[in-house]
């Protein structure tokens, strides 16, 4: 019997990871390992998301915890090299860009277990922590998954063998059809006293953007401004708190309590959400401000309009095809850009359409390349 593990460590890995998963159960001849690492260690950050998706718990869970970049990506492949030594798997999946996407590649690498990467090839080209791990994992990787003919295009500018890339559709979209409807009849929106269409989901959690003390600044006052004309909900990133109480930003806003969110205008925080009840915001947002690439490709497939601020495309795909906005200028360009919306003056000439093969069965088409390849 073939052995594959499959890496998670964050957020973003399980919503992934799941349909792979599912497909892989009803394999006979294949034994399927998750090994979480513990990077995202919170409930609200990992364990809820199991429960939502209906991940089983983790075969190996390295509670690695939150650490420096350099710490932890050491401590996980400290860790998963004990457990790759011992159980011999044949292939190792890792997902997305996160430390333990690296971790995972590069323990697998050095032992001659082929690696799988799911969500190559997406590249901003910038110095984000991410940009490195996306870098290194798809220079290392025996077959690259990838999301479009975009990020097959950035793969082969950079000399990667056309035989390794396999273009299969956003694994993402996997999880949000299916939980499109269960998320549907989620609560939250009355649970948090908002009125549907008539608020803004935002989130922040990246580096460059929460760890820079004056760019964060200008951000926080941009949606101070816009928030003058319309609540913005923001469900808080643990690094994103940190931040806000270090930099003292804590007066621009205000924590939900039940009954007191409403219509009142101002920038409210939350703490951080389950997957279903963030699909539900996202469903019923107006538009959203985002640093999230998960949103991104979420907001494309919902049709909602979404601002992404970031100083280079992380998608593509869904700035040419979908709904999705990017606003490099943080101060100016990000209140003219959400005052179009507030307004109704943006029109969404593209409709809401689904990039070639973000059809909900990506799993399928990768499951079925793995099998043929071991």
């Amino acid at each position: 019997m073939k052995k594959i593990f499959l890496i998670v460590g964050a957020r973003p890995n399980f919503m992934k990871a799941a349909p792979i998963l599912e497909k892989l159960k009803k394999c006979p001849d294949i034994k399927s390992v998750l090994i979480h690492t513990g990077q995202h260690y919170d409930y609200a950050m990992s364990k809820v998301f199991f429960e939502d998706l209906n991940i089983p718990a983790p075969d190996v869970n390295l509670g690695i915890g939150s650490c420096g970049h350099a710490e932890q990506t050491g401590r996980i492949m400290i860790g998963l090299e004990k457990i790759y030594l011992k159980e011999k798997p044949n292939l190792v999946v890792v997902f997305g860009d996160v430390n333990s996407t690296l971790a995972g590649a590069l323990v697998a690498s050095k032992l001659n277990i082929p690696v799988a990467h799911i969500e190559a090839g997406v590249r901003s080209y910038n110095n984000m922590p991410e940009e490195t791990n996306r870098l290194l994992t798809d220079h290392i990787s025996d077959y690259l998954f990838t999301t479009s003919k975009y990020e097959d295009e950035n793969l082969w500018k950079e000399g990667i063998s056309v035989n390794k890339i396999f273009c299969v559709g956003n694994i993402m979209i996997d999880s949000l059809l299916k939980y499109k409807e269960v998320a549907i009849k989620r609560q939250i929106t009355e649970k948090l006293l908002l009125e549907r269409k008539k608020y803004v989901l935002c989130t922040l959690h990246r580096v460059e953007n929460v760890d820079d003390k004056d760019k964060f600044k200008n951000i926080i006052r941009a949606l101070s401004e816009i928030s003058k004309s319309i609540p913005i909900i923001c469900p808080v990133h643990p690094r994103t708190r940190k931040n806000i109480n270090n930099f003292g930003l804590n007066k621009f806003f205000t924590e939900f309590k039940a009954g007191k969110l409403g219509k009142n205008t101002g920038i409210k925080l939350i703490e951080p959400l389950s997957y279903i009840d963030c699909l539900n915001l996202e469903m019923n947002a107006k538009f959203i401000i985002t640093d999230s690439g998960g949103i991104q490709v979420e907001t494309t497939i919902l049709g909602i309009p979404c601002l992404t601020i970031l100083d280079k495309p992380l998608w593509g795909v869904t700035h040419k095809e979908g709904t999705n906005i990017l606003v490099k200028e943080y101060g100016k360009e990000l209140i003219k850009q959400a005052m179009k919306m507030v307004n109704k003056e943006y029109v969404n000439k593209k409709g809401v359409k689904s990039p070639r093969l973000w059809d909900g069965k990506t799993a399928d088409r990768i499951v079925k390349i793995l099998i043929k390849k071991l």
